[in-house]
């Protein structure tokens, strides 16, 4: 727990003039970074066709670097909605939602519940708009057994990354709700009609069932590393979360975000977003400045990294707790009852 706090040493306004400079986006790199990800996305997807006349297996493997590929455009459709991957509003828009059709993602409705996620990311008082649900260890102990069995299931790894990237992509991010506006409905019937003419497209040229058992596992497997990266970005051990007078926009983004450290080649895939702190700070840095923003600036020469392997391990954290400031699992959450009946004894 020794880097907690790292941000309260630091000037409250020098992080302003620090990431200024690594802001705006370069036109160049934007186009690049295009070309090598679609490009290879699509050849992966014919690949992927060409290998239905070998046994399933083929295929499936080949949809784990064409899955890769579709994390990368998914971050460079999230940098659209932060307007960081073109200069104008009008290019971002018109890209990410092409991006939003490609990665089955509507993007106006998705950019909204992340801009809250962005403006309340660590505020215990602002949970549940764009996070994963999040629990303290009192409001667990006060929840139904009802509420607790639910909760117990969403935390739960195999249910959170087999249902859940199955869910989002074919069933939550087909439907609108009330609480939606007019504009993000209207986004997310248009991206809808996007993937069926695309759909049907393909399956008229390949057939329905090689469109399905090609693209589905590309879409699945995408969402189920997707899933893990939103998670490890704001769930784990050294986290920081505070109420509303405690909290402050720079310590929520410096030790309430990751800093994940991947191999260069997940890295690549996953664009950067492993520098999850530094986005944070300024959700305007494109996805190919945070490691450069990271490593010349002292700000950030303390945060500790999270691993490839030490990620696994966070996945056993469940709760909140305010008492100790930090993220435990509903095991130690049992010990410590324990300990405070024995105490009381």
């Amino acid at each position: 727990m020794e880097n907690k706090n790292i941000s309260k040493v630091q000037d409250d306004r020098s992080w302003e003039k620090i990431i200024m400079k690594y802001n705006r986006p370069e036109m160049r790199k934007t186009i690049w970074q295009l070309i090598n990800t679609f490009v290879p996305y699509v050849g992966m997807w014919y690949l992927m066709y060409l290998s239905l006349q070998f046994p399933y297996w083929v295929t499936l493997l080949l949809s784990l670097p064409a899955a890769g590929f579709l994390i990368r455009l998914f971050i460079f459709f999230h940098d659209c909605g932060h307007g960081s991957f073109f200069h104008t509003k009008k290019t971002n828009d018109f890209v990410g939602k092409i991006l939003g059709i490609i990665s089955f993602t509507p993007y106006s409705s998705w950019h909204y519940t992340h801009k809250v996620h962005h403006a309340t990311a660590g505020n215990l008082d602002k949970r549940g708009v764009g996070d994963v649900w999040t629990m303290t260890v009192e409001e667990y102990l006060a929840a139904s057994k009802k509420d607790r069995l639910v909760y117990r299931l969403y935390r739960n790894p195999w249910f959170m990354f087999t249902v859940g990237a199955i869910y989002m992509p074919l069933v939550r991010n087909r439907l609108t709700f009330k609480r939606m506006s007019r504009k993000d409905k209207s986004d997310v019937y248009l991206t809808n009609i996007g993937i069926l003419v695309i759909a049907t497209l393909l399956s008229l040229w390949i057939g329905v069932k090689a469109y399905l058992i090609i693209q589905l596992p590309i879409v699945i497997f995408a969402h189920v590393a997707g899933i893990w990266l939103f998670y490890i970005q704001h769930q784990y051990d050294d986290v920081t979360w505070d109420r509303g007078p405690e909290w402050d926009y720079k310590s929520a983004a410096i030790d309430g975000s990751s800093f994940l450290k991947l191999p260069v080649v997940l890295q690549w895939f996953t664009g950067n977003i492993g520098f999850h702190h530094v986005h944070h700070l300024s959700s305007r840095i494109p996805n190919y400045n945070l490691p450069r923003c990271h490593y010349e600036n002292d700000l950030f020469k303390d945060i500790k990294p999270v691993t490839l392997y030490s990620s696994f391990r966070t996945l056993n954290l469940r709760l909140w707790d305010e008492t100790s400031r930090q993220m435990i699992g509903f095991r130690k959450m049992h010990l410590m009852q324990q300990s405070i009946v024995t105490v009381r004894q």
